[in-house]
């Protein structure tokens, strides 16, 4: 039997074939091995609290940014990120104090950046910007502005009519009150605010709330005030200036920053655990009530608000805040389901789990 010997191009292709099975067979180990660590090392930026800052440099009253190498979680997979093992070390000393120090100590400057930040913008700075959201929403729906009524999930299609004027309260924003009318229908007219403010040197829309809408009255449609106005429609001055006694607007813009600043953190969602039965809530905010209230025995602000289930139209919960003054800045220190949405005889209706009086005596803050 003839044994043919290979040729030396032959052990050469044969050597090259090995070797680049062996280079990619290292590759693809690389790849594997640095793709699984980059899962691990990414968190989803809905779980990192505070924007990466260290969260012991915002207990310590300092803004430290970090890259979250160095983090803790808490018990409801709350990321928190630190500059170093250190700040990590002196922090869970006494995590819930330094939490609530952080978290005071962001509320303080935010409403200090917002009144700085300011001065860079005008109204016209405002009112250009909610035009061009305006234009561009417009554009993408085929010529409507689409708007979700937060009251009752009815999905608005809606034209410009012009902006009527512009309020501003210093460090908290400005507040474009925009005519519409609808679409289907042109004496179907709406008054809508858009509450504008400076974010990370830009700004951005934080809110859209319907101030006042259509009526049928006598076969005519007017324009009636929902009732409760917003917050920024009761401050009687654009300089309302910082008093020692808080005022009930203020209570409920504490209210509804912490609601934008949720939202932000989530989609566009409200997210809130469920403090009796633990269910992750998914909601829409609806507006906040009137009166606020301060309770006597420990001086706390108790503020209630609406908040719609996302997807529905008539599921409405009412969340409590308990809101407090911090050095001059108001700051939500805890959140309860106070009524929950139930059916009853075909009906959706809220049935409350407590009465705010159980909480002790109170007086209506002005």
């Amino acid at each position: 039997m003839n044994v043919r010997t290979p040729q030396r191009w032959q052990l050469a292709f044969r050597h090259r074939t090995c070797l680049a099975c062996v280079g990619m067979t290292v590759f693809i180990l690389f790849l594997r091995v640095n793709v699984a660590s980059a899962h691990e090392a990414v968190t989803p930026t809905s779980d990192v609290q505070f924007g990466g800052q260290c969260t012991e440099g915002l207990a310590e009253g300092k803004h430290v940014m970090t890259e979250c190498a160095t983090r803790w979680t808490d018990k409801d997979r709350k990321v928190y990120c630190f500059s170093g093992e250190g700040a990590k070390k002196s922090f869970l000393e006494n995590p819930t104090e330094n939490v609530q120090r952080a978290r005071e100590f962001i509320a303080a400057s935010s409403v200090e950046t917002t009144e700085k930040s300011m001065q860079d913008f005008s109204n016209t700075d405002a009112e250009a910007l909610v035009r061009q959201s305006i234009a561009e929403k417009s554009k993408a729906n085929g010529g409507s502005f689409p708007f979700d009524d937060p009251l009752n999930g009815d999905h608005l299609q809606l034209a410009l009519d012009d902006i009527d004027f512009t309020r501003t309260i210093d460090g908290y924003g400005f507040f474009p009150d925009v005519k519409f009318h609808d679409q289907r229908d042109s004496q179907r007219n709406y008054l809508i605010d858009f509450w504008v403010a400076p974010t990370d040197g830009q700004l951005q829309i934080q809110e859209i709330r319907i101030y006042k809408e259509p009526m049928r009255v006598d076969g005519k449609w007017i324009l009636m005030a929902r009732q409760p106005i917003p917050w920024w429609w009761i401050p009687a001055s654009e300089h309302p200036g910082h008093l020692a006694t808080k005022r009930g607007w203020e209570v409920m813009s504490a209210v509804e920053r912490h609601a934008v600043q949720e939202r932000l953190k989530n989609g566009g969602v409200f997210m809130l655990k469920d403090d009796k039965t633990g269910q992750e809530l998914k909601l829409e905010f609806v507006d906040t009530h009137q009166p606020v209230r301060q309770l006597d025995n420990d001086g706390h602000y108790f503020a209630c608000a609406d908040f719609r289930v996302v997807g529905t139209k008539d599921q409405i919960y009412d969340i409590d805040f308990w809101v407090s003054d911090k050095n001059g800045t108001m700051t939500v220190d805890q959140t309860k389901v106070h009524k929950v949405p139930q059916l009853k005889s075909g009906q959706w209706i809220q049935v409350p789990r407590y009465d705010w009086k159980d909480l002790g005596d109170s007086h209506v803050v002005p």
